[in-house]
């Protein structure tokens, strides 16, 4: 099994990459957010590497973090109707702490936005991955635990009408429980909806 290639990148192209180990030419099969992150032809790179064997064919998917390799198998691995092309298809368009925060914040209308993800596909992706999703926030885990509750309907009055109405100014539910969330942390949790709102519209024009 190979976890891990580090090389010169020979080529990219439109779904894979192929990287050059001392005169060997790995195909590896990317989302294209790392192929976009790859630095070009020519030059030396490393790639995390999930290893695919079946009868007829073995395959190799590159990642550009650990991270990413470990969102790939929790889609592939937990949830019915996602094969390799479709978690491929999520990683391109959801970075995997913007994946986690769609799954915390129970946004089935995030993750559908990937290409092939249809809104049944995407509500098992929430539902089953909604347990998994704190452990692999990366850069979102000081805010999973609140997105969790925020999702599920269990939040305080305050923070769920704090983040509605900023919602309901044209952010996003991701960026509105974000700003929300530094509201919290500087006004304690006593704050009201109104010194939410106030302290969150501050933290958005920052």
């Amino acid at each position: 099994m190979i976890g891990k290639l580090k090389g010169v990148i020979d080529e990219i192209d439109e779904d894979h990459c192929v990287i050059d180990v001392h005169g060997v030419g790995y195909v590896a099969f990317c989302s294209s957010r790392t192929l976009a992150a790859l630095p070009g032809a020519g030059v030396a790179t490393e790639l995390f590497i999930e290893t695919y064997v079946r009868e007829d064919m073995i395959r190799l998917y590159g990642f550009q973090s650990a991270l990413e390799r470990e969102w790939f198998r929790l889609l592939m691995n937990n949830v019915q109707g996602v094969g390799a092309k479709v978690a491929l298809a999520i990683l391109s368009t959801l970075a995997p702490s913007d994946l986690a925060n769609a799954i915390a914040l129970r946004d089935v209308a995030m993750v559908s936005r990937a290409p092939g993800v249809g809104k049944k596909v995407a509500e098992r992706i929430v539902t089953e991955l909604k347990s998994k999703a704190p452990a692999f926030a990366g850069d979102a885990a000081s805010t999973i635990g609140l997105k969790q509750d925020i999702g599920a309907g269990t939040a305080a009055t305050p923070v769920v009408d704090a983040v509605s109405a900023l919602t309901n100014l044209g952010y996003s539910r991701d960026v509105a429980a974000n700003a929300v969330a530094a509201a919290l942390k500087a006004a304690g949790e006593d704050a009201d909806s109104a010194k939410l709102i106030r302290l969150g519209l501050k933290e958005l024009a920052r």
